[in-house]
């Protein structure tokens, strides 16, 4: 039921993902939690438009993505006191000479935040995302894991796993133009200007493994996976990453025994956060999420985020058509709208 009082069909997923689609810690985090207080939220399918309800009453597990999850550190406690899972993809870069991310805080801010947040929650439920990796003809391969080692070495001991993937040219046209745009010298190969090759591909895995080994040795065990990549970097000791990972979840939420007993067996058995009792069979919750890319190894659940509304206005970014249009949403934005955006994007 929603706040008007109108009954409606709602999905009630267990794992929430706030979002792949726009950086709700970092510009919705007081929408995301009056939407939870109030139980639900509504969310619009980016191709079709139609809108569907998302209710709150059987999440276990709220994964989030940001650059900068700040804003909504102050209200962690809310989290805890509800008894919901949570932890962080938190994507910290450095591109600020070339400015890719033009809308981020200083690298040194967004450092301090992600330690910040490692103190509060614990090292394994932040994990660190130089992604994606972009190399251009001023920033070469070397140039490139010169900056990781530096982001890593500022994040030694605060996180126990790097996720990157590179930049995906071929799919996004809109990417290279963007990128071309502030580039002056974007790195033309074939057969698509921008496009990582096999090689540099090898050439940054063989570094980034180099890296791995030292940090390693020097008391900091980091593990180092792809998000949504084909290629087989195993050779490297890089193995291909879930974000949605059931696994990891199992480990760090152990104590969580309605969840545990979901993610081994497809059904939470007793009664919900809100009130009610729980029946929730998903049959196909030991498999791919089919919403993702064909090679994303993320588990089930339920984006609720929306494209074309995150103000970052990070060049490489897919889900933003125009950055304009990004402002233009956000400025129309509702704190305590059912929606990120108050009607149809």
């Amino acid at each position: 039921m929603t706040e008007r009082g109108d009954e409606v069909e709602a999905s009630a997923p267990v794992v929430i993902s706030a979002s792949r689609s726009t950086d709700i810690p970092a510009f919705y985090a007081e929408w995301f939690f009056d939407r939870l207080s109030k139980g639900y939220c509504l969310w619009y399918n980016p191709f079709n438009r139609r809108p569907t309800y998302v209710s709150f009453r059987n999440c276990r597990v709220i994964v989030f993505w940001s650059k900068n999850p700040a804003p909504l550190m102050p209200y962690l406690s809310r989290l805890d006191e509800l008894g919901i899972n949570y932890y962080f993809q938190f994507t910290l870069n450095d591109y600020e000479h070339e400015g890719f991310e033009p809308g981020l805080p200083s690298l040194d801010s967004r450092v301090e935040t992600f330690r910040a947040l490692a103190r509060r929650i614990g090292t394994q439920r932040v994990v660190w995302r130089f992604d994606p990796l972009i190399v251009t003809s001023s920033l070469d391969v070397a140039g490139l894991l010169g900056r990781i080692s530096r982001v890593g070495e500022l994040l030694k001991g605060y996180t126990g796993k790097m996720v990157f993937s590179f930049v995906d040219i071929a799919s996004y046209g809109r990417i290279r133009r963007n990128l071309m745009s502030v580039a002056d010298s974007f790195l033309d190969n074939e057969p698509l200007q921008g496009e990582l090759s096999d090689d540099m591909q090898v050439c940054l895995a063989e570094g980034l493994a180099q890296l791995r080994r030292r940090w390693h040795e020097e008391g900091w065990p980091v593990e180092m996976a792809t998000c949504a990549e084909s290629v087989d970097l195993s050779r490297f000791g890089i193995i291909h990453n879930s974000c949605i990972d059931r696994e990891m979840m199992m480990d760090v939420f152990s104590d969580d025994r309605e969840l545990v007993h979901y993610l081994d067996y497809g059904k939470l058995p007793e009664a919900d956060l809100f009130g009610g009792t729980l029946s929730v069979l998903l049959a196909s919750h030991r498999f791919k999420d089919k919403g993702q890319r064909r090679d994303c190894g993320c588990m089930i659940s339920k984006d609720i985020g929306m494209y074309d509304t995150c103000p970052h206005g990070c060049i490489y970014c897919y889900a933003n058509r125009s950055h304009a249009a990004a402002l233009r949403n956000f400025r129309s934005h509702s704190s305590d709208s059912e929606s990120i955006v108050a009607g149809r994007i």
